[in-house]
């Protein structure tokens, strides 16, 4: 039987924050919150501490860290934030998470970095080996991030690093909603490509999953990296599929050519109106997929869900709430990204 423990969550008013403040409470601990954003989760806002900080605030990192007995590290800033903003947070933020935790000797960090590490490789699967040359400044602040993390494994601290594919479920909007409310609306996908490449995402409650099997099996194993992702996955074009068979309209994924697309994209988001980044637009044409086989060896972890499975469950999740989030707009994953020139692409599909 594992013990009840002081859980510290950095970032948890966020997509993954929330899904994983559910599951730890449904596991019996206590949950300390610490975020830019308020936490405003009925459900939950009565049952945890919750703290309205910066994690580059020195003070406030090592006030919240009184008494905890495990941390889970999932404070970043997106991609969409100004590169500053990336890299004090990412970075400095981490070390800022770190270091405190080593001198308030917390049992365990687990520290929520990202398969962008990875940036555009040249082969696939992916292993937890394989050199890290993330692509723009998110991308670069991760791979720093995990340096930092590393610098403290080596003072002695058990630091599990979880690298997950994309993400998805209940919560869950961002880029993801764009395709939601085109599927909801009658509209089909346009696809990068051919569509026909194998796309790996991975469902929030398998990411729970891992993460809580690092916080509670025996340090001496889980004191690694791991890569996370959905264990069964088609291609792009057929997992997206999903979706638009789940709307009931008829509609398709439709394959556009990818290189005068991606130029389109490329100059869009130089002048801000597209709410896509280059790692998404330029991943989403190739193979995109990691091996799972160290977690589910060494973690035991067998992930519930596949692409298909994922995709869908989160989008009868956005219809369901989708009036909550009627006109909201934003940079996190808690709310839709703004199509800007996008959304008149919509009339063609």
């Amino acid at each position: 039987m594992v013990k009840k423990a002081k859980y510290l969550i950095t970032g948890g008013s966020g997509f993954l924050g929330i899904n994983l403040i559910r599951y730890l409470l449904e596991k019996g601990h206590d949950i300390v919150n610490l975020d830019l954003v308020e936490f405003d989760y009925p459900d939950c806002k009565d049952k945890i501490l919750s703290y309205q900080g910066d994690i580059r605030d020195r003070e406030m990192v090592d006030r919240v860290m009184e008494g905890v007995d495990i941390v889970v590290h999932a404070a970043a800033a997106l991609p969409l934030y100004p590169k500053e903003e990336i890299f004090s947070t990412d970075i400095d933020g981490t070390r800022n998470v770190c270091d405190s935790a080593y001198h308030h000797k917390v049992d365990r960090l687990i520290h929520i970095s990202s398969t962008a590490v990875y940036g555009i490789p040249d082969h696939h699967p992916l292993y937890e080996t394989d050199p890290m040359e993330g692509v723009g400044p998110y991308g670069y602040a991760k791979v720093a991030a995990e340096e930092v993390c590393l610098e403290y494994r080596e003072k002695g601290m058990i630091i599990p690093i979880i690298r997950p594919k994309s993400f998805v479920g209940p919560e869950r909007l961002g880029a993801f909603a764009m395709f939601y409310d085109w599927a909801k609306d009658g509209h089909g996908f346009p696809v990068l490509g051919s569509g026909k490449n194998r796309y790996q995402l991975l469902d929030v409650e398998d990411l729970c999953d891992a993460i809580y099997r690092c916080a509670v099996l025996e340090e001496k194993i889980t004191n690694d990296t791991f890569n996370i992702g959905a264990d069964e996955f088609t291609t792009f074009g057929e997992d997206f599929q999903a979706v638009l068979d789940e709307a009931g309209f008829g509609k398709k994924v439709v394959p556009i050519p990818a290189w005068p697309a991606i130029t389109a994209l490329r100059i869009l988001e130089f002048f801000h109106l597209s709410p896509l980044y280059k790692w998404i637009y330029e991943t989403a044409v190739t193979d995109s997929f990691v091996s799972v086989e160290k977690a589910q060896k060494v973690l035991g972890l067998e992930p519930k869900y596949s692409n298909k499975d994922a995709l869908v469950r989160n989008y009868r999740w956005y219809l369901e709430h989708q009036e909550e989030f009627q006109g909201r707009s934003g940079v996190s994953h808690r709310v839709p990204w703004k199509q800007g020139a996008l959304g008149l692409a919509k009339l063609f599909f």
